[in-house]
């Protein structure tokens, strides 16, 4: 793995804090278009997954061969609760999520990579492979707050 990707994966903690600067509340818990989540409810769903990510790559990089479990995310985000998580706290709490996570992928020998788990849905995952999931989660997202940011401000 080229290890600038532990980098990229660090720096996207900031990049969805500054995609959710100056939102008003009511932006926030918009919903343009029907049957899609809100800016906030991206913003749960990120830290979240994040969070479940950072699990799973410690699994991988600590156990042999671990079990990695999925999740509904729909569900995650019909729990009680989510509507009254602090937006930003959650950007900050991914961010940190991250810093942490780097610090521990750095000391990684280049070996750890290529260790792998098993997802109960999509079968045998390498370190590598889950940290580049998590870049691109986080890249797919980000255009989807971009275009509901623009949605949201035309009103």
């Amino acid at each position: 793995m080229d290890r600038s990707r532990i980098d990229t994966y660090a720096s996207g903690g900031q990049q969805l804090i500054e995609a959710y600067q100056g939102l008003t509340c009511e932006q926030l818990f918009a919903i343009p278009v029907a049957g899609t989540w809100s800016l906030h409810q991206i913003a749960i769903h990120m830290m979240e997954s994040d969070l479940i990510g950072t699990d799973r790559m410690k699994r991988i990089a600590a156990m042999d061969k671990p079990l990695l479990i999925g999740y509904d995310e729909s569900a995650f985000a019909r729990l009680p609760g989510v509507e009254q998580v602090d937006t930003m706290a959650a950007c900050k709490l991914f961010d940190q999520n991250r810093c942490l996570t780097a610090t521990i992928l750095r000391a990684l020998p280049e070996a750890s990579f290529d260790r792998w788990g098993i997802h109960n849905e999509i079968g045998r995952v390498t370190l590598g492979e889950m940290v580049e999931k998590y870049i691109h989660h986080l890249e797919g997202h980000l255009e989807h707050i971009v275009r509901k940011r623009a949605m949201v401000a035309a009103g």
